[in-house]
């Protein structure tokens, strides 16, 4: 599979399905039709449309949409994305809110790079906006990036990660959610030792992979059950010529969606099923509750091959976080070395893509931190989704997590909130 025709076969087909449903709407929109009393037609122009909006979203990359938030004077104050740090793989985004001082809550939030776009912290950020002054990371998508600019592993991610640190400072609570908190951990670790005045004040990981023997899930199992050449054959693909990465070795985000789609094939199938039929009788909305989700959902993006091969063989198969015996550029990372940084962990009960006890392992390799600077959380009845972006994460986690960190802020930080 490790063609560019394969990566073009699977671009032709999502866009000749965009084809399709952009020609029915459109022909069963036709005034003419009208004239014929029959559902068909309208059924027909239903069918296009959520189908030419599911296709085209797949190679677009969503908006953040956050026009405003609402300070403590109870005024609107408008909501600037700018990029602080510029780099060819992932910027540091930094949501401004102006006509507002910056506030003594600075939050570094470590979105995933597993297919889907940084904007699915979207209502994650929109939650701690208000409270907090928020940073991001924005990783791109590797069909973008020219094959000229080199690899991007998890070494790579890990030192972009000590990076946006040392921009941020000493006064940065990162939460880091899903994929990256082994891997965030990791870079904490290597400021511990090379530059502890760049260590932020706190960590909090949810939902992360530390050790994935901890706790099987289909994603454990699917990862020791495969080998890795079976994974590069069958996985990796080139970027076809339509794009500025063409001859990049990807993941493709397609090729995983289609994979995310399968494991609940029913439950999607109902979905647009259901969608169709509410479009056709006048229900839906351009901004429903279908349309928000699957306007996330549908978005994908490539992954660099040797990021995702390089996740499943010392991440998952390996186990060289959970062992502490991860290397970055050549120097073995002690995570044992965080002495001072406060550690915590959330969880949800009901998580089937990290469970329970995946991200709890953390605390064990902190074996130089006191345990007064370490907590836990496990969220009852909570999923993957819940525990970062869902009610769970909105009614009690976030509280949990804002308290956290101002437990363990300066008392310079302290003292200007007080004041305020």
């Amino acid at each position: 599979m490790r063609y560019m025709a394969t990566y073009d076969l699977m671009e032709t087909a999502r866009v000749t399905n965009q084809w399709l449903g952009a020609t029915a709407q459109a022909f069963g929109n036709y005034p003419a039709m009208g004239l014929v009393s029959n559902p068909m037609f309208q059924m027909m122009s239903a069918w296009g449309k959520v189908t030419e909006r599911a296709f085209s979203r797949m190679d677009t990359k969503p908006d953040w949409g956050i026009a405003s938030v609402v300070g403590s004077d109870g005024r609107d104050h408008v909501v600037s994305v700018e990029s602080v740090v510029t780099k060819p793989f992932g910027d540091l985004l930094h949501f401004k809110v102006q006509g507002r001082k910056k506030h003594a809550r600075r939050v570094l939030l470590v979105a995933p790079m597993s297919g889907h776009y940084a904007t699915l912290l979207r209502s994650t950020v929109i939650s701690l906006l208000p409270d907090c002054e928020v940073y991001i990371t924005d990783w791109h998508n590797a069909r973008d990036i020219p094959a000229s600019i080199g690899k991007f592993d998890v070494e790579d991610y890990t030192l972009y990660l000590v990076d946006f640190m040392k921009y941020m400072g000493p006064d940065t609570h990162v939460v880091a959610v899903c994929q990256p908190a082994p891997l965030t951990l990791a870079a904490t670790a290597l400021l511990a030792e090379q530059n502890p005045k760049a260590q932020p004040r706190s960590l909090t990981l949810i939902g992360g992979p530390i050790d994935p023997d901890a706790a099987a899930t289909d994603v454990t199992d699917f990862g020791a059950r495969v080998t890795m050449g079976v994974l590069e054959e069958t996985m990796i693909q080139r970027v076809g010529f339509k794009y500025p990465g063409a001859g990049r070795m990807v993941y493709p985000g397609l090729l995983q969606l289609s994979s995310f789609i399968s494991m609940n094939s029913e439950k999607h199938g109902k979905a647009f099923s259901d969608q169709i039929m509410n479009v056709a009788n006048g229900k839906a909305s351009e901004h429903d509750r279908h349309n928000r989700f699957y306007d996330e959902y549908l978005s994908v993006m490539d992954m660099t091959a040797e990021f995702y091969l390089s996740t499943v063989e010392r991440i998952f198969k390996n186990r060289e976080i959970a062992r502490n015996d991860f290397v970055v550029d050549g120097h073995k990372v002690d995570i044992g070395k965080i002495t001072n940084v406060a550690v915590k962990v959330v969880e949800g009960e009901n998580d089937d893509i990290s469970a329970p006890g995946q991200c709890l392992a953390a605390l064990d390799l902190l074996t130089g931190l006191p345990d007064s600077k370490k907590a836990s959380h496990l969220e009852p009845g909570a999923g993957h989704y819940g525990i970062f972006a869902g009610k769970s994460w909105r009614n009690n986690i976030r509280p949990l997590v804002l308290d956290f960190i101002d437990a363990n802020s300066g008392s310079k930080a302290r003292g200007k909130r007080k004041a305020g």
